[in-house]
């Protein structure tokens, strides 16, 4: 059973920066989609934020190109995201999201994985941007 946890989420000030960490636990594989998402509310949809799977491929969301970095360290089985410039548009509960050696997998497009599989998600970490 794969667990994901994330830490990292905080209170800034627009233009600072944070990282979120998502440790990924609990099972051995060999293919991969991973994602960050937000919500910004309770009874908001969540949102795909960035992606990148076991091909390399990257995606994000329009709002945060140029801003936010996704990355993977395979020896800490850790997913980060990177985010710079942050703005109060930004104040959302991220999750951490990951679709492991899923049947079968589209390309990431625009912050979302599409697979096959089954996501595991973490309990997500409250990042708050003011203005």
């Amino acid at each position: 059973q794969v667990q994901l946890e994330e830490s990292g989420g905080g209170s800034v000030q627009a233009g600072e920066s944070l990282r979120l960490s998502c440790a990924i636990s609990g099972s051995t594989y060999s293919t991969y989609c991973m994602s960050w998402l937000r919500q910004q509310g309770p009874e908001k949809e969540r949102l795909g934020v960035a992606a990148l799977d076991s091909d390399g491929r990257l995606s994000y969301r329009d709002s945060v190109k140029g801003r936010f970095t996704i990355s993977w360290d395979d020896a800490k089985n850790t997913l980060y995201l990177q985010m710079n410039s942050l703005v109060p548009e930004d104040t959302a509960m991220y999750y951490c999201a990951a679709d492991i050696d899923p049947p079968f997998s589209g390309p990431p497009t625009g912050g979302y994985c599409y697979t096959g599989g089954t996501t595991s998600w973490g309990q997500g970490t409250q990042v708050t941007v003011a203005s």
